[in-house]
């Protein structure tokens, strides 16, 4: 199976990581709207808009299914985007909602931050699914800053610490951080350290998961390629794709 993934920029890379060394499909085929980057502060127009772009490119190339590797347009446009697509669409926001369900050792009383772009926290989307699950403490707030941040590649130093600090200085501790957007995952380690040590969760990892259970996917392919492509400045794509681990890049 030949798998595409759409993200607003960079950040989806590491959903493609993770669907990489998953082992279950034969190729990855990328594309970042790196040009638009990015989505998480345009209205929902612009972002379905963006999204049906994408779309039209995919329809056009021989991947089986495809990925939304953006949670902001999982919780704006995936509907749109499975109504003109030719092949299934899966988003990020019910893989990553059963990932917190599956969590060893977490149970209701546990105290849940999801962070992601200021669209997909209004959207509510993250909190009435947690909620619904009986989850009794949950917080949300968008953390914009954070992806021109790993779009700059800055994942460590005094920006990103003095930007972790404005948004999270006041906050209770969390038992889990639930990342809402497919960019954070590169400066996962920083806000588990941030929170002495809290759990994270990546959507990447959660989308496999996922997959598998959906598809009854199995892990046959010892490598899979991947294609990189964005609509501006692919160069700064491959060298995060690097950064992030990503084998054939």
């Amino acid at each position: 199976m030949k798998v595409g993934v759409f993200d607003s920029g960079v950040g989806g890379l590491t959903v493609a990581r993770s669907l990489q060394q998953s082992g279950c499909f034969s190729e990855l085929l990328y594309y970042g709207d790196t040009a638009r980057v990015p989505y998480g502060n345009k209205d929902k127009n612009t972002v379905t808009r963006y999204a049906l772009e994408a779309v039209e490119f995919f329809n056009g190339t021989d991947v089986d299914c495809l990925v939304v590797a953006c949670n902001t347009v999982s919780v704006t446009a995936l509907a749109a985007m499975q109504q003109q697509s030719n092949k299934p669409v899966y988003g990020v926001l019910e893989p990553g909602v059963l990932a917190l369900q599956q969590l060893e050792g977490i149970d209701n009383d546990a105290r849940i931050l999801i962070i992601a772009t200021r669209s997909t926290i209004n959207s509510g989307a993250y909190q009435q699914r947690i909620q619904a699950l009986g989850f009794h403490c949950v917080d949300a707030i968008a953390t914009p800053l954070f992806v021109p941040i790993v779009e700059e590649a800055l994942f460590e130093g005094p920006i990103l610490r003095e930007t972790m600090h404005h948004y999270f200085s006041e906050l209770v501790k969390p038992d889990v951080v639930l990342l809402g957007c497919t960019h954070f995952p590169l400066i996962a380690p920083q806000i588990a350290d941030y929170f002495d040590g809290a759990k994270t969760i990546h959507s990447g990892e959660a989308m496999v998961a996922w997959l598998k259970q959906e598809l009854g996917l199995t892990n046959h392919f010892s490598q899979t390629p991947i294609q990189l492509l964005a609509s501006e400045n692919v160069e700064a794509l491959q060298r995060t794709a690097k950064h992030w681990g990503l084998a054939g890049t």
